[in-house]
């Protein structure tokens, strides 16, 4: 399954308009479909099929957006601001999409089936959340990656169109163009305009993977986790290069000695044309590897 469910994503990174949608349940596919579940009076449950998946949380946004629809033709919103109401109150209300700090903690909070299923999550899984159920509804809202805290813009993104920010994490508070430089100051990086450009598909997916491997690195006995998140990674048309050292590192981690030592030995070829030192280190670690067999 997951030869399918990765065979699937390259392809979908690689289409002419990448859904951002099927690419972050594809990455839940990694975990959801790798072990069995349990039912309510403690029986295995055998994890579900792909296309089980997929359809499941495809319809869980439809439901929303039907519900987001039905609220458009009662109130008939005129304004970015009407209509950023409208989804706060649908989604961060009645619906109770939200986030807190302790989500932070969770690996859930990175994965849209179990965040369509909690409602709760990440920034970024929020954010994904409201644009995906506004583009059902046939209303726009695009995310907007500010350093350190995914939010959404309602309306837009031509130049000249009005739009408002709001924060799903926060149940869709509305932000100014203050507490958005608020929020990006705090991250330590500097606020320019540019800063609220509608975040790309492959670039969502890739801060996506991004947190999931944070999150397994700081918990050393999740190196299977980090290792498929960061093989994910390796299959975007544009990701770090030094990922590929990172999956290096991975495989001696949890077990694969022989391979880890010819990936890192792959990576310090790169290395050599503009940093020789590197790749010599990289090249002692694979040595250190292979011994590793003894």
């Amino acid at each position: 399954m997951t030869e399918q469910s990765r065979a699937r994503f390259r392809a979908e990174a690689r289409s002419e308009q990448p859904d951002p949608v099927l690419l972050c349940l594809l990455v839940a596919a990694e975990h959801t479909l790798a072990d069995p579940g349990y039912t309510e009076d403690g029986r295995l449950e055998p994890p579900p099929t792909l296309e089980a998946l997929l359809a499941a949380c495809q319809a869980a946004l439809d439901r929303h957006a039907a519900a987001v629809r039905r609220a458009v033709a009662e109130r008939c919103p005129a304004t970015p601001e009407e209509t950023a109401a409208l989804l706060a109150a649908v989604l961060g209300g009645r619906e109770r999409f939200h986030g807190r700090q302790s989500d932070y903690r969770r690996l859930e909070s990175s994965l849209l089936p179990e965040v369509l299923r909690r409602r709760r999550g990440l920034p970024i899984l929020l954010s994904l959340v409201w644009s995906a159920v506004a583009a059902r509804a046939g209303l726009t809202v695009h995310g907007i990656a500010l350093p350190g805290h995914f939010i959404v813009a309602v309306g837009g993104p031509a130049p000249g169109e009005e739009y408002v920010l709001a924060d799903p994490f926060h149940g869709g508070r509305l932000l100014s163009s203050q507490d958005a430089a608020t929020i990006v100051l705090a991250a330590g990086h500097r606020f320019t305009p540019d800063l609220l450009t509608p975040a790309q598909p492959l670039d969502l997916t890739l801060r996506v993977l991004g947190n999931i491997r944070s999150w397994a690195a700081d918990r050393p006995e999740q190196a299977r986790v980090q290792l498929w998140a960061t093989e994910l990674s390796l299959l975007l048309p544009r990701h770090p290069a030094q990922l590929r050292l990172e999956r290096a590192e991975l495989l001696v981690r949890t077990g694969d000695f022989l391979g880890g030592a010819a990936e890192m030995e792959d990576f310090a070829q790169i290395l050599d044309t503009f940093d020789p030192e590197s790749a010599a280190k990289v090249r002692q670690d694979a040595r250190a590897a292979r011994h590793r067999l003894n």
